[in-house]
């Protein structure tokens, strides 16, 4: 099952018994049809719960809120005038994410139609102030959506979140699989797995590549045969070498299924740990990130994981998510530009022409020749996001690029390429993304944005950096320097 269709939300409209009944029917039908309207415009279900009136009410529907796992958060709106103080006790049980809506039931002020009953109904201008106040005094994370509940702006904007929050509720169970340890003497792939788990929900263990071994010796021909033709249908066969082809495709059979018994969804593995394999696992990794898995090179489970989470991010929509590397410049002055690659793994999600199997050596390793897909990415605006172990606390890094069509054919570098150009320029933003901290493992994406990624990083109370077109090296550096007094002092 799609992560997008595993869950719903909550919409929960705010008023108070002292208005009667027969404004309450009018707000509960109003926010009942809202809720209808908009559900058709969102990737999840919005299903309208309650009109709540009473500490009791609400205090009693976030209870629900959290012991229901197929709720993966609540939008809550104030069609009148809803005394915060009742939500006080509610928000703060709260622990699923949550939308701050701030619209009204009519777009416009009915000139001759406005009078004091209208005035009593119609309150959402102060009303969802008054419920402002108490999640900012609460120091609540929240997304405030602002305009007319039927524009598609803020169906955009709350469609966004919501895939957020599907992502943050999929984090808190993710599981991810390590065959072997990370590759030695690095630092970027070093991590405090525990603190990993507390913040993030991510449960990261190590499995001997031995037992890969004896999950490979376990697939039959048919199994091959079968990602065999799967292959057949999506990439065009470049070699002669079917029978490499052919070990790539049992290796994608024998990790899926080994992740499926462990329930993983990301997984790594490091060309300094092949004990068992004839090859470095490349299509068979290309093809399951394809699938959906994370995944992170040399033992990079924290890459792997945020590889996944921002992959359910952008379940359905059309670009591409995975695991990325910047290997070299062009330092073209006025042009320069990265050129982003990896040995073999890179995504064929990005790729803006049908991927090709080739087979070529590895110059590492010291296993046979890998089959992988090779080609060039597609141009247009992206973002890469990488996750760092500062001590203490894990910062996320969002950089936006613009990427670029290669500039060159590089006929003799057999893999999966993209080029990009940092924003706002090659110097300002690398130099940016290397003061924070950034490593040289990261998850490029086309389809999830930096805005996003800020909510996604609020529902999970990490700390964000966003490199983008207004980014200043000197009001960078200030802000890292209180962001390291504001962390500590969590």
């Amino acid at each position: 099952m799609k992560a997008m269709d595993k869950y719903s939300f909550w919409f929960v409209a705010g008023t108070q018994a002292m208005y009667g009944p027969q404004v309450i029917e009018t707000v509960n039908a109003r926010a009942a049809e809202m809720a209808g309207v908009m559900d058709k415009a969102l990737p999840c279900n919005l299903i309208y719960k309650a009109t709540v009136k009473s500490e009791s009410e609400i205090t009693q529907l976030m209870k629900d809120a959290n012991h229901d796992d197929s709720c993966a958060g609540v939008v809550v709106w104030m069609h009148t005038f809803s005394p915060a103080k009742m939500w006080l006790t509610g928000l703060n049980l709260l622990q699923k994410p949550y939308l701050h809506l701030h619209t009204q039931y009519g777009r416009n002020i009915p000139n001759e139609g406005i009078d004091m009953d209208y005035m009593n109904l119609n309150q959402s201008a102060h009303g969802d102030r008054e419920h402002g106040f108490m999640a900012a005094r609460l120091r609540t994370p929240r997304k405030i959506v602002v305009g007319f509940w039927q524009d598609a702006r803020v169906a955009d904007e709350m469609g966004a979140w919501m895939r957020v929050a599907v992502a943050a509720c999929e984090s808190r169970s993710l599981r991810v699989v390590r065959f072997g340890d990370n590759m030695r003497n690095v630092a970027v792939t070093e991590g405090d797995k525990i603190e990993a788990q507390r913040a993030f929900g991510w449960q990261v263990n190590t499995h001997a590549v031995g037992d890969l071994a004896i999950a490979l010796d376990q697939v039959q021909g048919s199994d091959i045969d079968a990602k065999m033709a799967e292959y057949q249908s999506r990439y065009a066969m470049n070699t002669e070498d079917v029978a490499s082809v052919r070990w790539q495709a049992k290796a994608e059979v024998a990790i899926e299924r080994f992740l499926a018994q462990e329930g993983a969804n990301a997984f790594t593995d490091t060309i300094e740990d092949l004990h068992g394999l004839e090859q470095l696992p490349g299509l068979a990794t290309q093809n399951l990130s394809r699938s959906g898995f994370g995944f992170g090179g040399e033992g990079d489970w924290k890459t792997a994981a945020l590889c996944r989470v921002m992959k359910v991010m952008g379940e359905g929509l059309q670009g591409g998510t995975g695991f990325m590397e910047d290997y070299t410049y062009d330092l073209e002055p006025g042009n320069e530009l990265s050129l982003g690659a990896h040995m073999l793994e890179v995504c064929p999600t990005f790729a803006g022409e049908q991927p090709r199997m080739e087979v070529h050596p590895l110059s590492i390793g010291g296993k046979a020749p890998p089959a992988r897909l090779v080609f060039e990415g597609k141009a247009g605006p992206a973002i890469i996001a990488t996750m760092c172990d500062m001590g203490g606390r894990m910062r996320l890094i969002v950089h936006e690029l613009e990427c670029v069509k290669p500039t060159l054919e590089m006929p003799n570098l057999p893999v999966a390429r993209l080029m990009w150009k940092p924003l706002p320029d090659f110097a300002t933003g690398t130099a940016a993304w290397i003061l924070a901290g950034g490593g040289h493992h990261a998850v490029l994406s086309y389809e999830v944005t930096a805005a996003m990624m800020a909510d996604w990083a609020d529902i999970m109370g990490v700390e964000c950096i966003h490199i983008g077109p207004k980014t200043d090296l000197e009001d960078l550096k200030r802000d890292l320097f209180l962001a390291d007094l504001a962390w500590k002092l969590k």
